[in-house]
């Protein structure tokens, strides 16, 4: 397993790691914001980091048949992860605001799936892609990321969550931004925000 500091050294070099003033997908506030595909953009980084966690899932997860994972994220590291541990693997991405399974991907029913995604924050995301999976009559195995830097208060899932890396990193609602980071302008990485 790769160790939390080595993992941390990756995400620098690679810019996967940004500091600033961020708005997240969630709408909430944040001083440093992951943006894995940086990570994924290089591959001979990032295998560490994929083996790591295919070999977490491998653990946790001894029975299941397909991966979903939501666009934009989820896609890379959905394929990675399904590359490795030898599962089918498609996404869900937004049409009009609501996931949707296009491309003639399909989620057959009693199916045993399991959700990836890049960073869970809120786990809204994730939360969208179960409601496929109830209504496909299939079951929902759990979730799995590279990056959680999910907070109990913040959090909509309910199981566990499978992860490389856990991360604390402070969110703020809109109302409750401190005074220091008001100062910086704001940015917004996040792939819902992108018209």
């Amino acid at each position: 397993m790769l160790s939390h500091k080595k993992s941390l050294d990756i995400l620098r070099k690679t810019n996967a790691l940004l500091e600033g003033h961020f708005v997240l997908s969630s709408g909430l506030h944040s001083s440093k914001y992951i943006q894995c595909a940086k990570l994924l953009s290089f591959p001979h980084k990032a295998e560490k980091i994929c083996k790591s966690l295919a070999s977490k899932i491998k653990k946790k997860f001894k029975n299941f048949d397909m991966i979903l994972s939501p666009a934009m994220g989820g896609i890379v590291i959905g394929y990675e992860i399904g590359r490795l541990l030898k599962k089918e693997t498609i996404f869900c991405e937004r049409v009009k605001g609501k996931f949707k399974l296009r491309r003639g991907f399909q989620i057959k029913k009693g199916s045993k799936v399991l959700i990836i995604e890049d960073v869970i924050t809120t786990g809204k995301s994730s939360m969208e892609c179960v409601k496929l999976i109830k209504n496909s009559k299939a079951k929902l195995m759990g979730f799995a990321t590279i990056i959680d830097r999910s907070s109990k208060n913040n959090l909509k899932i309910k199981k566990d969550i499978v992860s490389h890396l856990k991360i604390s990193v402070p969110t703020y609602k809109k109302n409750k931004i401190p005074n220091e980071l008001k100062l910086i302008p704001i940015s917004t990485p996040g792939s819902r925000y992108t018209k």
